[in-house]
């Protein structure tokens, strides 16, 4: 089918842990895909291609790459997949990508810019300010072109061009802000599925979002801390315990918005326990390898909207307090929208 799959334009903003596996696997199914992507992994992508490893497989990929987005003609899909701090400093980049039909899919870590975007009620339309200080992306974007995008993909960039993938298996979540089940996302989930990643159109993304910040939030910030993987923190009895607040927190804050994310802290702990025992999360490499550090996205926001709706969140605000302040003292605290 490749008529077929070239029907549809899809660029990847952020080639890397997460981009670069999706882009190697649309890539080798034959779709139309440009990674958009910088430095060191670029050249490697343009010189050798781009190599994906798995538990079960080795390949590489030639798809178009640049880091000059005005070289691409407008996308049918836009798939941001950068850290989060970094997305409202491409904005202006990306005008050549955004047409007006374009659909963006906001496959980042965190509470997304347009969390209140058709949320009815009295917070509809409210700015997240940890998220999108300036509104850079609410204005830029435009959230009605938006659809949530959760990725349970366990990959790193090891070198560059190459993004090896710990998941025995990867699952995408995606959704409309109103909860309806919009052609564009139809297609989008036909894609990723024709790619090989089971993926999965939820009536109710922001449950989802909460359910991923859970973890998250619980995660990240705390192998930081401790320089630990999620195996070693559930392995001690202490930490399991702190990591237990940390999730109730977070669900706390995403019922009190109205979300309800059901109870699944057991749930959650034991599918670490089976799948991503050895992982280190995004923010442990990130802190191994001296790049800036995606907090205030993640924790910083949860904190922010748990005050916008008065629920007290002890533990959550101490661990903020802490990894903010070891980023700070290497250097690794970003500025939001600074690359």
């Amino acid at each position: 089918m490749p008529n077929e799959k070239n029907k549809h334009k899809v660029a990847i903003y952020g080639a890397g842990a997460i981009g670069g596996h999706l882009g190697a696997m649309m890539s080798k199914a034959g779709f139309d895909v440009s990674l958009i992507a910088r430095g060191d992994h670029l050249k490697a992508i343009h010189q050798k291609g781009l190599k994906l490893i798995t538990q079960d497989q080795e390949f590489v990929t030639h798809p178009r790459v640049t880091d000059d987005p005005s070289t691409l003609e407008p996308q049918d899909y836009v798939v941001i997949s950068l850290k989060s701090y970094q997305a409202p400093g491409v904005v202006e980049q990306m005008q050549p990508l955004l047409g007006p039909k374009t659909t963006v899919a906001t496959a980042m870590n965190g509470i997304p810019w347009w969390y209140f975007y058709k949320l009815r009620g009295k917070w509809e339309n409210h700015r997240i300010s940890s998220v999108d200080p300036d509104g850079t992306q609410w204005e830029g974007i435009g959230a009605e072109r938006a659809i949530g995008c959760i990725t349970y993909v366990a990959s790193e960039v090891t070198e560059p061009g190459i993004v090896k993938t710990a998941s025995p298996s990867y699952q995408y979540q995606i959704g409309e802000p109103d909860g309806s089940k919009s052609e564009r996302c139809k297609q989008f989930q036909a894609m990723v599925t024709a790619a090989g990643i089971h993926c999965d159109i939820r009536p109710d993304i922001r449950r989802d979002i909460w359910i991923k910040v859970m973890g998250n939030v619980a995660y990240n910030p705390t192998s930081a801390l401790t320089t630990a993987h999620t195996g070693a923190m559930l392995d001690d009895p202490s930490m399991e315990q702190v990591l237990r607040k940390l999730m109730a927190e977070v669900l706390a804050v995403g019922k009190a918005l109205g979300a309800n994310p059901e109870d699944r802290i057991d749930a959650r702990l034991n599918t670490t326990r089976q799948r991503a025992a050895s992982h280190k999360t995004s923010m442990l490499q990130d802190l191994e390898r001296g790049r800036p550090m995606e907090i205030m996205p993640i924790v910083g926001a949860t904190a922010e909207l748990a005050k916008l709706v008065n629920i007290n969140t002890p533990t959550i605000d101490t661990v903020l307090a802490l990894v903010k302040l070891r980023a700070k003292m290497t250097g690794q605290l970003p500025s939001i929208g600074k690359n």
